[in-house]
């Protein structure tokens, strides 16, 4: 399918952050054809006036659990090992396996209802989620969670990885990574077999590090080291690594993950609802690092619209640091779009020729974006999500004047209130 955006304000890539200018934007399949200069031999099969439109590449949720979504304000106001071990963990030994399936697409109504095209999942029914992301439309980087603690080959959770790999091969929007939980869950010599695999197969991995000031503390204690140490020992940092979190680290730390290129997905709603603190953001963008943007799960955070995320970076960073010129609207914007594409090696974030066409059309006649005096600064500072109006992913219109055309809504809210009172939530 050809799709024609024509003469519409777009958000394009520029030397010094993100640029705007008025446009037409030509999609050919699932590929950005043209910017600008549209042929006067294109021919499309649909076009769409960018009047009063706001054109940006979509967002992209560097880490999530969408499955959690039924989850959301269940758990509020407690402490991270309470919210964790007492609270989430035995309403997930009470889900059915279709659960996951209902959960993820609720989260991905909201994604795509807020402008994100993309998201970074980790969790433990791959089946349903990834039935989830075939159906909807949206592009996905899955893992499923891992735990143990011994160099195990004939792990029941890897054999399930790799028949949950053969499922995702007929569909292009989906890619595999290999998701060791958490150093805390996750022994030396069990991260250390999960890092050899992922080296030769050539796989990423997406783990959680330093989420906590507890997890440091009993790394320490139990290792002599720091999270952020423990797993490049383990061989982690081998492999294309995206390590959520990161809150507490040292300047050694920040040191090693710029050498060895791991990038990093800040959370800050959930990071600061369980009371973990605030990534030191600034200083992993002055090392050089490759910082991206998510809102884990809705059971932490209670959202999956990156919007607030994006509000929130911008903000809190300049409140702590005493100091307005902390994080622009322009970085951050950069971390919640091509910074979360280069982490996860894909081919969009950005409003150019040859990447995916994967994009998202605001509405600029909305009192939050009005008057549009600078629409960077207006998606920062602004927006909170509702302005989206049309989502394309690999050239498919998703939803269309705030219409879902690949989702039955009412079919998933009847779905997860059945669930959620199954559960007793």
């Amino acid at each position: 399918m050809n799709i024609l955006i024509k003469d519409v304000l777009a958000l394009l890539p520029g030397d010094k952050g993100p640029k705007a200018e008025m446009t037409s934007v030509a999609i050919s399949g699932s590929t950005i054809a043209h910017v600008g200069n549209v042929p006067e031999d294109f021919v499309a099969d649909k076009v769409i006036d960018g009047k009063d439109k706001l054109l940006i590449p979509g967002l992209i949720n560097a880490h999530t659990h969408t499955y959690m979504s039924f989850m959301r304000n269940c758990a509020d106001d407690l402490s991270f090992a309470d919210w964790l071990f007492n609270t989430i963990d035995p309403i997930e030994s009470k889900m059915e396996s279709e659960d996951a399936y209902w959960g993820s697409l609720l989260g991905q109504m909201e994604m795509i209802k807020s402008g994100t095209t993309c998201f970074n999942d980790q969790q433990m029914h791959i089946r349903q989620t990834t039935r989830a992301v075939k159906e909807s439309g949206m592009r996905a980087v899955i893992c499923r969670g891992l735990v143990g603690s011994d160099y195990d080959l004939d792990d029941r959770r890897l054999k399930e990885t790799y028949e949950d790999m053969e499922y995702i091969k007929d569909c292009d929007r989906l890619t595999y990574f290999l998701g060791p939980h958490a150093p805390y869950s996750c022994g030396p010599e069990y991260l250390r077999m999960v890092a050899d695999i992922a080296r030769e197969r050539g796989m990423g991995i997406h783990i959680h590090l330093a989420e906590s000031l507890t997890e440091s503390e009993n790394i320490m204690k139990d290792h002599g080291c720091t999270p952020i140490e423990y797993a490049f020992k383990a061989g982690v940092f081998d492999s294309r690594t995206i390590a959520a979190h990161c809150v507490n680290l040292t300047e050694s730390d920040m040191d090693l993950l710029a050498k060895t290129n791991v990038s990093v997905v800040t959370n800050p709603a959930s990071n600061m609802k369980l009371g973990n603190g605030i990534a030191p953001v600034p200083e992993m963008m002055a090392k050089g690092i490759n910082v991206c943007l998510g809102t884990d799960g809705a059971a932490s955070n209670n959202s999956q619209n990156l919007f607030h995320e994006l509000r929130l970076l911008s903000l809190i960073h300049k409140g702590t640091h005493k100091t307005p010129l902390c994080i622009s609207a322009g970085e951050a914007f950069d971390m919640a779009t091509i910074n979360g594409a280069r982490a996860l090696g894909l081919d969009t974030g950005a409003i150019e020729e040859g990447r995916k066409a994967d994009l998202a059309l605001l509405d600029l006649n909305t009192p939050s974006m009005m008057p549009v005096n600078n629409p960077i600064a207006g998606l920062s500072y602004s927006a909170d999500g509702s302005e989206t109006d049309t989502v394309i992913i690999d050239g498919q219109i998703v939803m269309e004047n705030r219409e879902l055309k690949t989702i039955d809504e009412e079919k998933v809210y009847y779905n997860v209130r059945r669930i959620c009172e199954r559960l007793g939530l």
